[in-house]
């Protein structure tokens, strides 16, 4: 007597292949969203990549990294020791995307660049206590580009998330952790281990989409599905 497969199962033959995909489509996708406070793409891009997010159903796993400790594991160089040239440019490519997304900021805000490690933490501290981050950093990214605040000092930060319906003190106590501590600083491990050297990161399948101006590539490889491309030796 032989053994039929049942539907929805796979084993080997022929199909094992169609079978394999579909599987993986099964899945939940997840995209491992690396960024920090203190850089405007990941200001810029949030918003859009939310959409793109959300229309495609995939989950996202927030991980804000130090920037500066990224860079200097990566071979990148903080703003202000960049050549002149390059911070030049910088401010040319931030009023084409400002203008280009519809957003009004300041290209060179009062507190920036600033020390950002408590606010990125302060996202730790939300996703532990089982909520979403997404209307935090929103008016988080807005308190540093549109209204020049100092998104550095723990009361502005406090502000900022009783505004949007978070408990600050214990969410403050949580981000000021040595728990919370530890998770940042594994999120800067994974960062460099995924070849992930800047702010925004998005991670699809092990697959790095550098940049905002990266949404719309990030946006095709979810709709077709597609396998990730790798680097070519």
């Amino acid at each position: 007597m032989s053994l039929g497969r049942s539907p929805g199962s796979c084993q080997g033959g022929p199909d094992t292949q169609t079978c394999g995909a579909q599987a993986r489509a099964a899945m939940p996708v997840t995209i491992d969203y690396y960024f920090s406070h203190g850089s405007p793409w990941a200001y810029i891009g949030h918003a859009p990549f939310m959409d793109i997010a959300r229309r495609h159903g995939v989950e996202v796993n927030y991980k804000p990294v130090f920037l500066g400790r990224v860079f200097a594991q990566t071979g990148g160089l903080p703003l202000p020791q960049r050549h002149p040239a390059r911070q030049r440019y910088r401010l040319v490519e931030l009023q084409r995307w400002r203008a280009k997304r519809g957003l009004q900021f300041n290209l060179q805000p009062k507190f920036s660049p600033f020390d950002s490690n408590l606010v990125d933490r302060f996202v730790i501290a939300i996703v532990a206590a089982g909520q979403s981050p997404d209307a935090f950093m929103r008016r988080a990214f807005a308190g540093v580009w549109e209204e020049e605040r100092n998104v550095a000092e723990p009361l502005v930060i406090a502000e900022l998330a009783e505004a949007v319906g978070l408990d600050s003190t214990s969410l403050l106590e949580s981000a000021q952790g040595t728990m919370t501590e530890a998770l940042y600083a594994l999120n800067l491990e994974n960062a460099v281990a995924a070849d992930v050297f800047g702010s925004p990161g998005y991670v699809l399948r092990g697959e790095v989409f550098w940049g905002q101006d990266r949404l719309e590539l990030l946006d095709d490889a979810l709709t077709s599905g597609r396998q990730p491309y790798r680097p070519v030796a």
